[in-house]
């Protein structure tokens, strides 16, 4: 078996990751936000949801959920409201949440378009299923 080395396809890969997940975790910080906030945001950018579809489509107990979603309350980012054709009791964006959002998807498309941007449709694919399938394998 060969030695680690700098040069292998799995340690760029790493040191893609973590540099990717620092940019991404860049434009959170410069807002006040932490890392997990911007998964409500996008969650919430789809529509208005109640507190225990956003939880069990995130995969965040309820407890967690409030005390994220008390802080984006406090920070005027989502509002309480009426949500659905039962018009139930749920949470969606405000105005100022929803440019946030959008401004975070830009950035998360930049980041996109950097990593995948000089493939071809069919090669992207590939990427994505290859390491849709490596990830399944390290989660065993």
């Amino acid at each position: 078996m060969s030695r680690p080395s700098s040069r292998s396809t799995l340690y760029r890969l790493i040191e893609a990751g973590q540099l990717a997940h620092k940019a991404l975790l860049l434009p959170l910080v410069e807002r006040g936000l932490e890392p997990g906030d911007d998964a409500i945001l996008f969650e919430l950018g789809r529509s208005g949801t109640t507190e225990i579809e956003l939880s069990a489509e995130l995969g965040l107990s309820e407890v967690a959920l409030t005390t994220r979603l008390s802080r984006l309350l406090d920070r005027g980012l989502v509002a309480r409201q009426a949500v659905g054709p039962e018009l139930a009791p749920g949470v969606a964006l405000t105005e100022r949440g929803a440019r946030i959002r959008n401004g975070l998807v830009d950035h998360w498309s930049q980041l996109e378009e950097a990593l995948m941007g000089e493939l071809k449709p069919k090669q992207r694919k590939r990427l994505g299923e290859r390491l849709k399938r490596f990830v399944e394998l390290l989660r065993l």
